[in-house]
């Protein structure tokens, strides 16, 4: 806004000098300034917006910001989840390319991510690909999920949030469920297996 009104205070200057000058003023170079004017707001506006999803995260309790899976991180996913049944579900799905990249290896797949663009991204790229009818993506917060219909849990977290949602995931499955955290592990639970590969990381436990 005050980008605007500073186009504008500029033309209306040029304005006033030319008559002064007796020189012959042109309104429609008044109109394409405004044009240009608002045309510049607008797109400042639109990138404002648009970064807030990817802003907000870090001001919420837990702080998960957007990091996308590797390929190997994926490759180790589907080793472990193979010949498993049963929903899988990504908790802080992102791009979607973790529940897509399942989704191709035979499995349903649910994702929860509150960055709403995220989400709009993932189910495009989930036609692209061929999985529309494989795969979910849902806007929400994870806390809100509940996992009791879920058969495979997969998170990829940040050490401040593992053990709470630990508790959460704990309180809410049933006994067998597989779960897997990638690049930080639950600290109360023990391994079954374990891909110690520093950021690519992966660890998967199982409910008694």
């Amino acid at each position: 806004a005050k980008r605007i009104a500073w186009i504008i205070n500029i033309m209306t200057q040029l304005k006033h000098e030319d008559v002064e000058n007796h020189n012959i003023y042109d309104p429609k170079w008044e109109r394409r300034a405004k044009r240009i004017a608002w045309i510049v707001g607008g797109i400042g506006v639109g990138l404002t917006l648009g970064a807030i999803p990817f802003i907000t995260p870090a001001i919420r309790r837990y702080c998960l910001p957007y990091v996308p899976a590797t390929p190997r991180q994926i490759n180790t996913l589907k080793m472990i989840l193979r010949g498993k049944s049963g929903k899988v579900v990504d908790l802080g799905s992102g791009d979607g390319r973790v529940v897509i990249s399942l989704a191709k290896a035979g499995h349903y797949v649910i994702g929860y991510e509150l960055n709403l663009w995220l989400v709009l991204i993932s189910r495009v790229s989930s036609i692209y690909n061929g999985v529309y009818c494989n795969t979910e993506f849902h806007r929400k917060d994870l806390w809100q999920v509940d996992l009791k219909e879920f058969d495979n849990i997969i998170f990829f977290g940040v050490d401040q949030m593992m053990k709470p949602l630990g508790d959460k995931i704990y309180k809410q499955t049933r006994p067998g469920t597989c779960i897997i955290s990638c690049r930080f592990r639950f600290p109360q639970w023990k391994p079954i297996i374990s891909y110690d590969e520093g950021a690519d990381s992966v660890w998967m436990y199982k409910k008694d």
